[in-house]
């Protein structure tokens, strides 16, 4: 009998989100309401207490992160290439300018060692994206960010419950925007929250998800329809109670798998950090297209997360020297790592990655 498909990511709703919804609907209270309010406050939890608002989307959160602080038309903010599109065009949709910066070689992260030449007069921000569920070297962004008087945007759409020393994600910068999208370690069907540090900037938050007012119809400011629905929240209730567990599964699966594979570059995990694995991404060197030709033809879900480097997209086009951003584009591919994943689920995945790559070596 022929093989199940391995997908590459399987989102977990499980009873408990189904009548949390139908509680909502049968409410008819569906719009931002309590429920977001109860999201909020256990979001907090996991963030050291920070003031969280809940959006609609991780790309609303970012938007709303880099409005908040003030950020606009002539302003520069220091971005990964290496990334989503969403973290450039949160800046460059505020009417700022995303300056393009390399990545490291083993965190896929921004290097720190870039950042002051990039900083000019401009530099209001810099956006830290902590790739794949691995927070970037928060420790020296800090340190250029104080001695430029800098804010310190953590884009943490993949980084849910990922910690340096035990200091978790978003709660290291100015402000800090997670996703729920459905792929993400954690899920609200579609959502994002934005983590603060300063009680000032998340009452900008609010106005900005909430077209602009605090009071109905007293509009303080120009602003967004970014609210998130107490359906979508009451999802995500539910799952930050399975959240931990999720994340040590995923740690477990990339550990058996860092063993297991023996023919490709493993993720690296620098020490005292936990990396939660919302991608486990290998690199591989010269073949890694064929090498996904053949896993899709084995059954086995792949991606690549980032063919393209955001500022060589249309929408940027900026031609500039990153040379480890297209070696990244070239060569990462992301493998099955999600808590749904068998034993005899990973040895598959380790055993057809070993043997495609000695075929094609």
């Amino acid at each position: 009998m022929k093989n199940k498909n391995i997908p590459l990511a399987k989102p977990l709703i499980g009873r408990n989100e189904k009548r949390a919804v139908l509680r909502v609907l049968n409410s008819g209270n569906l719009a931002q309401g309590p429920v977001v309010a109860e999201f909020e406050s256990s979001f907090s939890k996991l963030v050291g207490g920070r003031d969280c608002v809940a959006v609609n989307s991780g790309t609303s959160g970012l938007v709303t992160a880099v409005m908040s602080l003030g950020i606009g038309q002539g302003d520069e903010v220091i971005v990964p290439s290496f990334t989503f599109a969403a973290s450039a065009n949160s800046i460059a949709l505020c009417g700022a300018k995303p300056i393009f910066i390399d990545v490291d070689r083993k965190t896929f992260n921004l290097d720190h060692k870039l950042l002051e030449s990039l900083i000019t007069p401009k530099t209001k921000a810099i956006m830290a994206v902590h790739l794949y569920g691995l927070c970037a070297d928060m420790k020296h962004i800090i340190e250029v960010a104080k001695k430029h008087n800098l804010f310190i945007i953590e884009d943490a759409a993949q980084a849910h419950l990922s910690a340096i020393d035990g200091q978790t994600a978003g709660t290291f910068g100015d402000v800090a925007v997670f996703s729920f999208y459905p792929t993400k370690n954690m899920t609200s069907g579609e959502g994002g929250m934005v983590v603060y540090k300063d009680s000032a900037h998340s009452r900008n938050a609010r106005l900005i998800r909430n077209q602009g007012m605090e009071k109905r119809y007293h509009n303080e400011i120009a602003g967004h329809n970014f609210r998130m629905s107490d359906i979508h929240a009451a999802i995500g209730v539910e799952q930050l109670k399975k959240v931990e567990e999720w994340t040590e599964k995923r740690e477990l699966n990339a550990m058996y798998l860092n063993k297991a594979i023996t023919e490709a570059e493993t993720p690296y995990i620098p020490n005292g950090y936990r990396h939660v694995f919302h991608q486990y991404t290998i690199r591989v060197e010269k073949f890694r297209d064929s090498l996904a030709d053949k896993l899709n033809a084995d059954g086995i879900g792949n991606g690549i997360y980032y063919p393209v480097p955001v500022h060589r997209l249309p929408s940027f086009n900026q031609n500039i020297s990153l040379p480890e951003t297209e070696i990244a584009a070239q060569e990462a591919l992301s493998l099955p790592v999600h808590p749904s994943l068998t034993r005899s689920n990973l040895d598959r995945i380790a055993h057809s990655i070993n043997v495609r790559l000695s075929e094609l070596r």
